[in-house]
């Protein structure tokens, strides 16, 4: 089964404010550029993947991100990140019915492509399913196969919600990679431990951060 996944991205100026601890106002755009940049690389060399489809109006971001191989669906609702999945699911669906859905968070630098196959291949046993992030009280992927919505119910405990609405949770080991997101500077560095891509190694480098 071939997968396109949907990746939101915030504008860059407002992403990743809960990084303050760790990154200033002028580093926060770029390292969450970096972040996407990572994350979309990693799930197009994913063998389970045939597209990436980026949901955002960042004009800086659409661009950096065609440029690795993803398309741009601009966030015409403006109504928020279900909204914004809601919508680049029906843009996607629109064109391509038989396609498998996986909505992906864009904050996964350490992102292993073989992993997320892993995390794939499981969800494809199920109408709709989700990994749980790191913390585990969140959600870093929802998968809806051919046969059914997305549904997206992420924010505050979306694990909680996911599987309130009936997807089912992938109960993984070893995929660390797809579970670690970063909105902390803790987080930061567990991605960092795991081992990221260059771009967010690069601008994780200029921070200076302990123990990296």
């Amino acid at each position: 089964m071939q997968w396109t996944l949907v990746i939101p991205l915030k504008p860059l100026a407002r992403a990743k404010s809960r990084l303050s601890d760790t990154a200033d106002d002028g580093v926060r755009p770029g390292l969450a550029l970096a972040f996407a940049q990572d994350t979309v690389a990693a799930a197009l060399a994913c063998p389970a993947v045939g597209d990436v489809a980026v949901v955002t109006n960042d004009a800086l971001a659409g661009r950096e991100l065609v440029a690795l191989g993803a398309r741009i669906v601009p966030d015409e609702p403006g109504g928020g990140l279900n909204a914004a999945l809601s919508h680049a699911a029906a843009v996607v669906r629109s064109t391509r019915p038989e396609s498998a859905l996986a909505a992906l968070n864009a904050d996964l630098p350490a992102l292993r492509p073989l992993e997320l196959a892993r995390v794939l291949d499981a969800a494809a046993e199920f109408p709709r399913a989700f990994l749980a992030d790191a913390a585990t009280i969140g959600t870093t992927l929802l998968a809806a196969r051919q046969d059914a919505e997305l549904l997206p119910a992420f924010g505050p405990d979306s694990r909680a919600r996911h599987r309130a609405s009936g997807a089912t949770e992938l109960p993984l080991t070893e995929v660390d990679s797809v579970r670690q997101d970063v909105d902390t500077g803790e987080d930061l560095r567990a991605a960092l431990a795991l081992g990221v891509g260059p771009r967010t190694a690069a601008a994780a480098a200029r921070l200076l951060i302990p123990g990296q």
